[in-house]
Formats: C-alpha cells, structure tokens, sequence
C-alpha cells in the first residue's frame, strides 16, 4: 500500500546527521549542504516507485547541483530485512547511475526517525539557513512514471527557493512505498 507524508512543516531546521556513504566515508549535513539550500532525499534501491523516477531525480539533482543547491540521498531501510537496500547494492546502484551526490547509509534509521520520512521517495527541500522549505513530490509520476513533459514539481520548488529563500505555499505530497523499519 503506498504510503504519503505529511504535508511542509515550514521553517522546520534540517536535523545534523553524519553518515557513511557508498565507500564508507562519513558525510555529514555541512559537508553536503549548498550555499543556495539543500535537497536531502531518502531513498532506496527496490522501491518501484523510486526505481520509476530514478533517472528523473538523478537529472534534478545535477540541474539543482548547478543552482547551488547540495543534495543528498539516503537509505534507510532495513538491510537485512531488505539486502538490495544495504551498502553493497547501495555502491553498485550509485556507480551504475552515475549518482552527482552522496548517497548515504541510515543503519540505526535516526536519521530517518529525526527528518519524519515516511516512505520512498520522500524529499526534504531546505533554503540556505537550512528551513523546510519543500516536502513535496517529484512529479505527477506513481509506481509508473509521469509522462517525459511532466511538470518538474521538485526542480521548480527548489529553483525557487534558491532565488526567494521560500518555497512554493502549494505542494503536492510525495508517494512512495513505506521505509523497511526494523522491528524492535
């Protein structure tokens, strides 16, 4: 069942984190945020609706890169419940697509726990300062994806918080499959 976040808590500050990424270096929020925002993400590698969007979200993360925008992505999902989510595949997934940001590893999911991510993909846009500014989606795409002139929702919202500081007061949820929590 697909699951919906939440809509934007704006002003919410982006919660620090220091994680590794795909060849095992730690990467924290100040290494990747950019001067103009930060888009942070959470994804993963066997999420349908991710895999739909993956190429789409690898375009708007370079296109935002351009803009002064740092992107992050991060996994979160319960590796041994879920291996093609862990490290390895992890590694593989981002050399294969030619990932332009890091994409890190939440083992202990606090990460995921601290930001309120809710499924995959979820997307946090911050401005400069470092408020939410965006948690919205992609585009109009599902399980399947949108057609290839679909309006960039996510891309548009950042370009524009990159400009203004505030992100559009209309936004669309993302949705996506549920994060793999560990069971306690």
């Amino acid at each position: 069942m697909p699951v919906s976040p939440p809509v934007c808590d704006f002003g919410a500050t982006a919660p620090p984190f220091s994680l590794p990424d795909t060849t095992g270096r730690m990467v924290g929020l100040d290494d990747v945020a950019g001067p103009n925002g930060t888009l942070v993400m959470f994804i993963c590698n066997h999420c349908p609706y991710v895999q739909a969007v993956i190429d789409r979200i690898i375009r708007d993360a370079r296109d935002l890169q351009e803009l002064g925008i740092g992107v992050v992505a991060i996994s979160s999902n319960d590796a041994e419940m879920h291996p093609q989510d862990g490290p390895l595949a992890m590694k593989i997934e981002a050399e294969m697509r030619g990932f332009t940001f890091p994409y890190l590893y939440d083992e202990t999911q606090s990460i995921a726990r601290a930001y309120g991510a809710s499924c995959t993909p979820d997307f946090f846009g911050y401005n400069g300062t470092r408020e939410l500014q965006y948690r919205g989606r992609l585009d109009a795409s599902g399980r399947n994806p949108a057609p290839a002139d679909a309006r960039r929702e996510l891309f548009e919202a950042m370009s524009q918080i990159a400009k203004t500081k505030e992100g559009p007061r209309e936004q669309i949820p993302s949705m996506g499959c549920s994060i793999k929590w560990k069971t306690p």
